[in-house]
């Protein structure tokens, strides 16, 4: 798969709510970092540290659908910049609409870095 397509797959399964699998896009070395995350920055490594973070954000509740999704291929055929919004249902019925910024590196078919830039604070105000 081409990264926009990674990326694609990995949009669709968050959106579907189906978290269980979406592991299985990132590569066994994956790194992922979330350097606006609250209370700190967050720094996942590996496949099996990304699915246990899946399945957190699974066990949560919270409910998210990708819009206004635009793919930006750069000069690194390995990398896409993603922006989007999530629209949001928290636990709570409490619905909300935050921006996403998203940078992935893909090889072979496997995300082997992103770096995620989320609207944590509006995030952290709707699930509080």
């Amino acid at each position: 798969m081409t990264p926009r397509e990674v990326f694609t797959k990995l949009s669709a399964g968050i959106s579907s709510g189906d978290w269980s699998r979406l592991h299985e896009l990132y590569a066994p070395d994956a790194v992922v970092e979330m350097p606006f995350a609250l209370p700190s920055p967050v720094h996942i490594d590996g496949r099996e540290g990304v699915r246990r973070h899946f399945a957190l954000n699974g066990q949560a509740g919270i409910s998210l659908r990708a819009d206004a999704v635009r793919v930006h291929e750069t000069a690194d055929p390995e990398v896409v910049i993603a922006e989007f919004d999530y629209d949001g249902r928290a636990p709570s019925g409490r619905t909300f609409r935050v921006s996403n910024i998203q940078v992935l590196r893909v090889r072979d078919g496997l995300i082997v870095e992103t770096r995620d830039y989320h609207n944590h604070a509006a995030l952290a105000e709707v699930l509080t």
